[in-house]
């Protein structure tokens, strides 16, 4: 899993499928390339021989079928004609006679000429395709394998337009275009692979750059944490060592002073009412030092931290009640995970709730730590929610998502919340 998320293999996977795209995309576009080029010297090959030798050298009678024409004509071009790639010359009349052919048997031979052959005879141009083996008029090429016929117009004598018709062999026009192809490829394929290679190692370099500057910028996140965390234990050993201790001296004393028979009764009261002032501040103070820094944030320590978590719910006239097991075993960071969640949801149901009864419950679940905090107060609509108290949650799902957990709000008017967490406690 962690080589698949490394960026040189993301890369290089990404270029190796871009590769094949590239060589399959240009491969179609040069082979047709390559094609339409080779054809251009059958298409050039066939123009010369139509103008240059067939044509100057008709004689008035050919497309009559005289017989003296025929051999003369033949005589004289024949050999000038089966140049090169050409196997085969075929001259056609419009009404798709043919009037001359290498092959004595075909001429005078009536075949149907299909649409190309028609548009050609009459506008002009030239046209190549492969030939169709199979027809009558080609049956002495059969044995030659594949042919491709190209063909043009010409005119006789007489001014009646004809039709010019060469045959190649398609093997030869293949490599031909395999002449052409060849050479495209290697340079799609040679520069793709050099720009591969050139872009493998850079991503390499500044995939290092980059780790070790995220490494560097987690040490020192790291370290800020814990210079954060140690300055919260030096603030809440100071007031418990100082100002606590004060305050509970102070509470003690005056509620002795309040108890003593020889204190006046009018100042007994009053004192009476600021012993109770003073533990009750005693126990907010306490409760402030719960959430500057936790006194065990590890398993054995998490039910006496989530109490001392929910004392401030006495206060609030809330009655509270906490419960953990199955939590042996736990790693640190899960059960400081657990607290900070339990935190952020009895912090918003003092302040927020208005309930009656808050319940904190920490279950170990196999290979799942489940938290649930619960009220029954006036509750809310999780989805139509804008009061700023309710951010801390929702910024902490994120959190419980990075540690591969699942952090879910219930809610609705009248109906109290619960707050329902499930982390995997071996990630």
């Amino acid at each position: 899993m962690k080589l698949v998320r490394n960026p040189v293999v993301q890369f290089l996977a990404t270029g190796f499928l871009l590769f094949l795209a590239l060589v399959v995309a240009t491969t179609v576009l040069a082979d047709r390339a390559a094609n339409k080029e080779a054809l251009v010297d059958a298409r050039h090959t066939t123009q010369v021989l139509a103008r240059s030798v067939a044509e100057p050298a008709l004689r008035p009678g050919l497309v009559a079928d005289r017989a003296g024409a025929l051999d003369r004509f033949d005589r004289e071009v024949l050999d000038r004609l089966l140049v090169g790639d050409v196997r085969r010359i075929k001259i056609w009349a419009a009404d798709g006679r043919i009037v001359y052919s290498d092959r004595t048997e075909l001429i005078g031979s009536r075949y149907p000429l299909g649409t190309e052959e028609r548009e050609i005879l009459q506008h002009g141009g030239i046209e190549a395709e492969v030939s169709d083996l199979t027809k009558p008029e080609n049956r002495f090429e059969r044995g030659s394998g594949g042919l491709v016929e190209v063909y043009t117009r010409i005119h006789s004598p007489e001014g009646e337009p004809l039709l010019f018709e060469a045959y190649y062999s398609a093997a030869d026009i293949d490599q031909r275009r395999q002449d052409v192809f060849l050479p495209f490829r290697r340079i799609t394929v040679g520069a793709l692979l050099a720009m591969l290679a050139l872009a493998t190692p850079m991503i390499w370099m500044l995939t290092r750059r980059l780790t070790r500057a995220a490494r560097d910028r987690e040490r020192l996140l790291v370290a800020a944490i814990d210079a954060s965390a140690a300055e919260r234990r030096r603030i809440a050993r100071d007031l418990h060592d100082g100002v606590v201790q004060d305050l509970a001296g102070t509470a003690f004393s005056v509620s002795a002073v309040a108890r003593d028979p020889a204190t006046p009764a009018e100042a007994r009261s009053t004192l009476d009412r600021a012993g109770r002032s003073l533990r009750a501040g005693l126990r907010s103070l306490r409760s402030l030092l719960v959430e500057i820094h936790p006194p065990d944030l590890r398993a054995e320590g998490l039910s006496a931290a989530l109490a001392d978590l929910t004392a401030p719910a006495t206060s609030a006239g809330i009655n509270a009640s906490v419960e953990v097991r199955g939590v042996d075993g736990t790693p640190d960071p899960t059960v400081a995970l657990v607290w900070r969640v339990a935190q952020e949801a009895v912090r918003n149901a003092i302040r927020h709730a208005e309930a009656d009864h808050l319940w904190v419950s920490v279950q170990g679940q196999g290979p799942v730590l489940v938290l649930d905090v619960v009220d029954d107060g006036v509750g809310f609509d999780p989805s139509a929610v804008a009061d700023p108290a309710h951010y801390g949650l929702r910024g902490l799902t994120s959190l419980v998502e990075d540690a591969g957990g699942r952090l879910t709000v219930r809610s609705a008017p009248g109906r109290g919340t619960t707050v329902h967490m499930e982390v995997d406690r071996q990630r």
